[in-house]
């Protein structure tokens, strides 16, 4: 309930009116004014947005706009994001498209016209996945944390089909002659880094960021404490010449630095895409990125004569689900007809006699 108490300023003997509010479920509210009657307005309505917020908890997005939501999601969510980069840029185009609007009208078909205005602007369909799952999420938070919606718009929202993932692995020839290329490059970095990277399948991210303080190279392992879309702790394992590689580069560590890869800066990764790509035109290899260094270790992985499994190479390249693996199953054939082999061999010997 709403009180008001009338105070007079020792100074100049002008009275003013204190409302204070009290309302159980939401913090106290208080307010001064020089007039009473706008005082028992403020209060009046202050009363009635609480109660209605109470019965109708939709009522917030009769009076908040898209870009409110979003200005709050960036300051309370985006920070915990570990690709908030990329998710402020997709949020800053939907702010722009339907900032303006009040989130009770937004539906999913103004949300699927800004989709296909995207597919028309050349965004691929992977594109438009992401800029649909970045705005969901920020519908996700408003009702489950804020209040402020009673549901999720972009839930209907159809989605585009992903096209099946890129599998651009080097081949035994290509490999011996970018393993050259990086290793006579003049950057010190690259070998050693491109080594890790084809040796553990690390992401880009993971790799470029570490630190000497999770690297064990007396075990030979790495440890991940933070992961893309994990909280997940993961660990590496080193072995062989990456594991030698890597010994014989702690030995001209920067000491200034913690980090095995250092820029400039000791204190931010270095950006190897000029060295990379002097290697790459080196050793005569066309369309092959950085990232693809994730994929020819999997299906390395795939093709070894004592092939793990796919659930395997999912927990070796630290991937939540089998669907991201999946793509490498053909190279896997022969391992998963040996298993069948051995399988029928087990319980069928004895049927023979």
């Amino acid at each position: 309930m709403a009180a008001i108490t009338k105070r007079i300023d020792n100074r100049t003997g002008k009275p003013s009116w204190q409302v204070k509010i009290r309302l159980r479920g939401y913090p106290a509210r208080s307010k001064t004014f020089a007039r009473l009657t706008d005082a028992k307005r403020w209060a009046a309505q202050t009363e009635t947005d609480l109660r209605l917020r109470r019965a109708f908890p939709g009522i917030e997005a009769e009076k908040r706009t898209l870009g409110e939501l979003i200005e709050r999601y960036e300051e309370t969510e985006l920070p915990k994001i570990r690709t908030a980069e990329n998710r402020k840029q997709q949020l800053r185009w939907w702010k722009e498209e339907l900032g303006n609007y009040l989130l009770a009208d937004i539906g999913s078909a103004r949300i699927g016209k800004c989709r296909d205005k995207l597919a028309k602007g050349g965004r691929s369909p992977a594109t438009l996945v992401r800029y649909l799952a970045a705005l969901s999420h920020v519908f996700s938070i408003a009702r489950k944390e804020y209040k402020w919606v009673s549901s999720n718009p972009v839930a209907d929202v159809s989605k585009p089909t992903e096209p099946r993932g890129r599998v651009r692995f080097l081949s035994d020839d290509e490999r011996e002659r970018l393993l050259t290329a990086c290793r006579e490059s003049s950057n010190l970095l690259l070998y050693p880094a491109f080594m890790l990277s084809l040796a553990t399948g690390m992401r880009q991210g993971e790799s470029m960021s570490l630190s000497w303080s999770v690297v064990d190279l007396d075990s030979g392992r790495i440890v991940l404490h933070k992961q893309k879309n994990s909280t997940r702790r993961r660990v590496v394992p080193l072995t062989g010449h990456a594991l030698e590689v890597l010994k014989e580069h702690e030995k001209g560590r920067e000491q200034d630095s913690e980090l095995l890869f250092p820029g400039r800066d000791p204190h931010t990764p270095i950006d190897l895409r000029k060295p990379w790509n002097s290697a790459l035109e080196e050793a005569g290899i066309e369309d092959y990125r950085w990232h693809d260094n994730r994929h020819s270790a999997a299906s390395y992985l795939a093709m070894n004569g004592a092939s793990p499994s796919l659930a395997e190479i999912a927990e070796v390249l630290g991937h939540k689900t089998l669907a991201m693996v999946k793509r490498y199953s053909h190279l896997s054939e022969a391992h998963t007809a040996g298993v069948v082999e051995r399988m029928n061999k087990a319980i069928f010997d004895g049927a023979r006699r």
